[in-house]
């Protein structure tokens, strides 16, 4: 890496001698290292039809003193060697040999993908999983930094990228979009090329346009400039840590961060720093002065250690999770940092133009990736990703050492053969003493078998699906147990692609196991009128008695199995999804304590959540995802056999079972109540509310997760 400012050398080298020495992790880390090695020339792809492999794969390593490393050997032209055995390689940390214990060669063949069979979509959490840890998948997380791309920049930046995703990417690889406001949590990898490259087409840079465009950055767009660039610097840094951390935890082999940036601006020059950074040029008298005179060299030496340092952690981070960072910039062969309207000299435009390029060189050379700089021919760099991600030496060994200084310890990988180079990380960060007890302390306890049962039901249908169904049973008022079956429409862009119209009603056909029909009905019926025949008598249980509520129906059933098939159809009576669900309709007379299946609502005004308590025959809603505007409502009955009452009590869980709060409930008639929860103080994420009813004798429990969205 240059650093082409003598300042930014100079700060560099003081933040790697001041920076703290608590490291929470093994894997490396490397300070900032000059380079004077030109971009590899593109290497050849794998002959055809060589299938994706890891050769003499060792046993899957741990501990706090594992070090893993990954190599790429080129030969002179560019072109990847990956015939190499453990014998060539001599791996030192801090100039001392070390054994490697672990050894395998992944390469990846693109073209055998594509004509063999079609990889496995991502549905869902599981297949993401599965799929990431297979070695011929290539994982990459595309970051687009609209804060430090400029207007105008974005566009030129669409095509390579888009050429990338279309003509380099795999079959099997996956990718994930992801801008600094992106929680980790929605980060989702996918091979749905249409879907990335419209994401592509849609980014739009705002780098030195400081308009807020949500409540977060509402927050602190009144203030100045310079704070604020302070905060989107954090904030990106931010999603390149959780980014490199959402990576790591899929699989242990390489995976690539590209960073769509123009690099960090660690000092504003006066002509933009506007004491309101929302309102420019409003009380600046610097702007459009040339000759404006900047806060001074000692306030540029602060801001650039501050800044080195934070990028500091940032490849820290990545380097323990085996994660390299590519860092593309969009301006191609960039010749100014300002636009001449900001009238910014050309000394400062110069010297931020040089610091923004090495914030780029130095996050990339520092984790093993490479800087795509000052070049007009961005494709080529972008085709040097996917190399490099194709065929590279995944090497383990356990350090002689086993350090617990919190320092920095170097690693070096050389191979005997001649005539090859070898990049690899340099080295990494040794845990502390607290941070090794820490790492070798028990686990902690994972979630309660039921609470991750509970959160599995809080996913989305399979993209492509018409609609949702809740399914509830509650004990009638003749003690008999009855079944309720609501349904919701799945929004128009989650239903399949062709759909005439959406979904406008549920043919639900309820059987017993015998074959005899318990409910038949259209729900609702058509212009809302109740079903025009009474139903089949239910097995062994008298009349059934729907109720046309909306889009549910209510019908007695007896304990025992019963099934139910779901035909979904529109507005014309054509079919447009269908599902069959079997359940067990308990026999609430002969347990001691049991819960009515709990019933759940949503509303934001004080009339709607008012006249959802007033109506105990309210159809439930399905959907489980709310905003942090809504407050949640869930219905609940509680028996006993001995038709005395239980104590009715309600808590809020977060994902891991742990008890948050309790949940207030409102009771109506005896065994009957109301759990209120307003949402506007928890964070994004999943939740579960536990009610419990209880007795002297005994006690029942059900769980209903939920997601608070952004």
């Amino acid at each position: 890496m240059r650093i082409s400012a003598p300042l930014a050398a100079s700060i560099l080298s003081l933040v790697l001698v001041a920076a703290p020495s608590a490291r929470q992790a093994q894997q490396p880390a490397p300070p900032p290292q000059p380079s004077t090695q030109p971009p590899a020339t593109a290497p050849a792809p794998p002959p055809a039809g060589q299938q994706p492999a890891r050769s003499q794969q060792g046993p899957i390593r741990t501990g706090i003193n594992f070090v893993r490393v990954d190599a790429i050997v080129t030969d002179k032209q560019g072109n990847p060697v990956l015939d190499l055995k453990p014998e060539e390689f001599q791996l030192t940390e801090d100039n001392k040999p070390q054994k490697i214990e672990s050894f395998s060669v992944v390469k990846i063949d693109a073209e055998s993908q594509a004509q063999a069979q079609l990889p496995t979509q991502i549905r869902s959490l599981e297949d993401e999983q599965r799929e990431a840890a297979r070695p011929d998948v290539r994982l990459f997380v595309l970051l687009l930094d609209d804060y430090h791309v400029r207007r105008g920049n974005d566009m030129a930046v669409r095509k390579p990228i888009v050429d990338f995703i279309q003509n380099q990417l795999a079959p099997a690889d996956l990718v994930a979009i992801m801008y600094p406001l992106t929680p980790v949590t929605d980060l989702n990898f996918t091979r749905d090329r249409k879907g990335l490259i419209s994401a592509v087409e849609h980014f739009q840079g705002r780098k030195f346009d400081y308009q807020p465009r949500n409540e977060f950055e509402e927050k602190y767009a009144y203030y100045p400039a310079a704070t604020v660039e302070k905060i989107r610097n954090d904030v990106t840094m931010g999603a390149l840590r959780g980014a490199a951390v959402r990576l790591g935890g899929l699989r242990e082999g390489r995976k690539s961060i590209i960073f769509i940036s123009e690099g960090f601006t660690s000092t504003l020059p006066p002509q933009l720093n506007d004491p309101v950074a929302a309102l420019p040029r409003i009380g600046n008298p610097n702007r459009g002065n040339t000759n404006a005179r900047g806060p001074g060299d000692t306030v540029e030496f602060f801001n650039q250690t501050d800044l080195l340092n934070d990028m500091r952690d940032v490849f820290d981070t990545a380097n323990r999770q085996n994660t390299s960072i590519y860092a593309v910039d969009p301006r191609g062969l960039a010749a100014f940092e300002y636009d001449v309207n900001e009238a910014v000299g050309l000394t400062t435009d110069a010297k931020g133009l040089n610091a923004s390029l090495d914030s780029l060189r130095i996050l990339a050379d520092n984790t093993d990736g490479r800087a795509i700089v000052n070049r007009n021919d961005l494709g080529a760099g972008m085709k040097q990703i996917i190399r490099d991600a194709s065929g590279y030496y995944l090497i383990g060994y356990t350090s002689t050492q086993a350090p617990t200084d919190g320092r920095f310890h170097e690693i070096k990988v050389r191979v005997t053969r001649k005539n090859v180079d070898v990049r690899a990380r340099k080295g990494y960060y040794a845990y502390t003493a607290e941070d090794a007890a820490r790492a070798s302390a028990p686990p902690a306890p994972s979630a309660p078998s039921e609470v991750t049962a509970a959160l599995a039901s809080v996913a989305e249908p399979p993209r492509g699906r018409a609609a949702r169904f809740w399914i509830g049973m509650a004990k009638g008022p003749n003690g008999a147990p009855k079944v309720t079956f609501a349904w919701e429409p799945m929004p128009p862009d989650a239903q399949a692609r062709g759909a005439e119209s959406g979904a406008s009603r549920v043919l639900l056909t309820a059987t017993a196991p015998d074959g005899r029909p318990v409910f038949r009905g259209r729900i609702p019926e058509e212009g809302g009128a109740p079903p025009p025949s009474s139903p089949a008598p239910a097995a062994g249980n008298g009349a059934a008695t729907p109720v046309a509520s909306g889009a549910s129906a209510t019908f007695d059933a007896a304990p025992g199995q019963l099934q139910l098939r779901m035909v979904v159809e529109n507005s014309h009576g054509q079919v447009m999804d269908s599902a069959t669900q079997e359940l067990t309709v308990p026999d609430f007379s002969k347990v001691q304590v049991s819960l009515s299946t709990p019933k759940v609502y949503k509303g934001r005004t004080a009339r709607e959540l008012q006249q959802v308590k007033a109506n105990p025959d309210a159809p439930p809603i399905a959907e489980r995802t709310f905003s942090r505007a809504e407050r949640l409502l869930i219905r609940v009955d509680g028996y006993t056999a001995d038709g005395s009452v239980p104590e009715l009590s309600a808590k809020l869980l977060n994902r891991a079972g742990t008890s948050m709060a309790d949940v207030p409930i409102q009771l109506g008639t005896p065994g009957q109540g109301i759990a209120e929860l307003g949402l506007s103080s928890l964070a994004a994420g999943d939740y579960v509310i536990e009610l419990d009813a209880k007795t002297g004798t005994g006690s029942a429990k059900e769980l209903v997760a939920f997601k608070v969205s952004r």
